[in-house]
């Protein structure tokens, strides 16, 4: 009966956790572009566009880190509820964009190698800016943590049938066949040593997915297996 007891005790408290996890784990990214534009213009903050487009990148993230504190991710059974969505119409070029300088950091910290293959054109589609930047900065996160010191991660746009399709791509650690079915699930990571020995809680494509549902999109996770990297594909209806 103690152990009984002290198991749903535990459990509770893990569940009670679970929202503070989700915070902490949405604000790294908005603090370290912060701290990372406040260095750039401590050492070169004499040139003019340079200095807008940090004050820019600041005033945005500001704004991410306002939005992320006042409506916190709630827990909904296994998974998580959606938040309510601000939606407009949203250049996701232009979310990219600023997806990819947010992760610039992480980016710099582990020597990722960055290709981007963008359409010159907008790309149009109804959704919620704030919440969209978060997707891809969590699949640019997510491909940065998982590839080695120096590895290469390719973006790319392009418009399919009436749908915006952005694929993330990495060459590191791949995805077992058996885990890709539990990829999104929450709380969860693959039992591997090269999973295990970077850091996570297994949060970021939980909340990519329930995102990208909430916009009425797909998202998808490819492997060819351990150590053959992985393809994150997501896919949004475009508005004309």
């Amino acid at each position: 009966m103690f152990a009984l007891q002290f198991d749903c005790s535990d459990a509770v408290q893990h569940r009670r956790d679970e929202p503070l996890a989700l915070l902490v784990h949405e604000l790294r990214s908005p603090l370290a572009a912060i701290q990372n534009a406040i260095a750039i213009l401590l050492l070169r903050g004499r040139e003019e566009s340079l200095r807008h487009r940090m004050h820019e990148l600041i005033e945005r993230q500001v704004r991410q880190i306002a939005l992320l504190t006042s409506s916190p991710w709630q827990m909904s059974g296994a998974g998580l509820a959606v938040m309510p969505l601000q939606r407009e119409q949203v250049d996701l070029v232009a979310v990219l964009v600023r997806a990819l300088e947010t992760a610039t950091p992480e980016f710099t910290e582990r020597f990722n190698q960055i290709v981007v293959n963008l359409p010159e054109s907008n790309t149009w589609v109804l959704g919620d800016p704030a919440r969209l930047e978060q997707v891809f900065v969590n699949l640019l996160s997510n491909a940065s943590k998982y590839s080695d010191v120096g590895g290469r991660i390719v973006v790319a746009l392009h418009v399919d049938d009436g749908f915006a399709v952005v694929q993330v791509r990495d060459f590191g650690v791949g995805i077992a066949a058996a885990s890709l079915p539990q990829v999104f699930g929450l709380f969860i990571r693959e039992d591997s040593a090269a999973v295990r020995k970077r850091p996570g809680l297994g949060i970021g494509l939980a909340l990519v997915r329930s995102i990208v549902d909430a916009h009425e999109g797909t998202v998808s996770a490819a492997s060819d297996g351990v150590g053959m990297g992985s393809e994150f594909t997501v896919r949004l209806k475009v508005r004309p």
